[in-house]
């Protein structure tokens, strides 16, 4: 079985929109709605309402340097922002 969730993200806009009941989530490059919806729900025990996912693709990042050229890859990553049903939070956000 795949790990599904990576880690929470705390970003500017993630804690902006806790007070929605959003949360916003790194999860594996192949997993889709259902499956996070479904991990979301088993692991902190909260009904998922929506699930919003965004695919952010590596850049190509290039430097000189006194040995020549060096070019690399950031990592790709995928985001899930997760929407709860009303008046249920997930207890790891409010900590922070």
């Amino acid at each position: 079985m795949k790990e599904v969730l990576i880690k929470p993200l705390y970003t500017e806009k993630s804690v902006k929109m806790i007070g929605e009941h959003k949360y916003g989530f790194e999860v594996s490059w192949t997993a889709n709605k259902i499956e996070i919806a479904q991990a979301i729900e088993k692991k902190f025990g909260v009904n998922v309402v929506s699930v919003n996912t965004v695919k952010y693709s590596g850049k190509i990042k290039s430097s000189f340097r006194k040995t020549g050229r060096f070019t690399g890859k950031t990592p790709r990553f995928k985001k899930a922002y997760v929407s709860l049903k009303q008046g249920e939070k997930i207890e790891l956000f409010e900590q922070a």
